[in-house]
């Protein structure tokens, strides 16, 4: 089995690591990882400059691989159309460090990934841990390594991709699997305004999580159970109930 793994938070990063040191007792696995953090950066793709391309050794560790100066999405496109010429049966992106869950799919790099490696005809898990403090990742690459191989004696649909978040919890903790579907996450976004050392005025953006009532089956309650949830996601974009409505008006 050749699994190719990426990541948003970048090459060096401890959900990669323990990723790769689970993953490569089962699978061949080459890593093709950004340079630094690319949080956040959605499906962005690099146009308008170089891509920087080098092999690099983690240091530390075992893990070597190509550490790419773009994207999520550019380590995956480059990777599948370029720098490897096997066929790769996965492509698994993560460990993220901390939740990608509901509407965050919409900006994430991790799930960007997957979703590239998807668009290539390539079976892809997106995997992040829900908790930002906490950089135990063992229990979330245990249970991807045991997922991968459920799924390679399956298969997915086409242009289908697996969301994946884990509590920060020990295993024995977990209370659970559940298939999900996304819920509703949003952030009370604060641009506060700072002056650079020429005077000129710039914004940093924060926030915190606003609590919305979810639906029993969504992603966000399973994780707040305890649960490990599963979200398979496609893209199709369509609303598909409002088609004969827009159809039906003076257009």
């Amino acid at each position: 089995m050749r699994i190719l793994l990426t990541n948003d938070d970048g090459i060096d990063a401890a959900g990669i690591q323990a990723l790769w040191k689970e993953l490569s007792k089962i699978a061949e696995v080459v890593v093709v990882a950004p340079d630094s953090e690319r949080s956040a950066t959605s499906q962005a793709i690099t146009v308008h400059s170089p891509i920087r391309v080098d092999k690099y050794c983690s240091e530390g560790s075992s893990l070597c691989g190509w550490r790419i100066g773009g994207t999520p999405a550019d380590c995956v496109k480059i990777a599948l159309e370029t720098l490897i010429s096997e066929k790769q049966d996965f492509v698994i992106s993560g460990i993220n460090h901390g939740p990608n869950l509901g509407t965050d799919v919409l900006y994430s790099g991790t799930v960007s990934a997957a979703i590239e490696g998807a668009l290539h005809g390539v079976p892809s898990v997106a995997v992040s841990l829900d908790s930002w403090e906490s950089y135990d990742f063992k229990p979330a690459a245990e249970y991807t390594s045991k997922l991968i191989q459920n799924i390679a004696r399956r298969s997915l649909p086409p242009n289908t991709l697996l969301n994946v978040n884990v509590p920060a919890l020990p295993t024995e903790q977990i209370d659970g699997v559940a298939v999900t579907k996304l819920g509703v996450r949003e952030y009370a976004n604060i641009f506060e305004p700072r002056r650079d050392p020429r005077g000129r005025t710039y914004y940093w953006m924060g926030g915190n999580i606003v609590e919305n009532e979810n639906d029993p089956d969504s992603d966000i309650v399973a994780v707040n159970m305890s649960k490990i949830s599963i979200t398979p996601i496609h893209f199709d974009l369509t609303n598909y109930g409002i088609m004969d409505i827009l159809k039906s008006w003076d257009l």
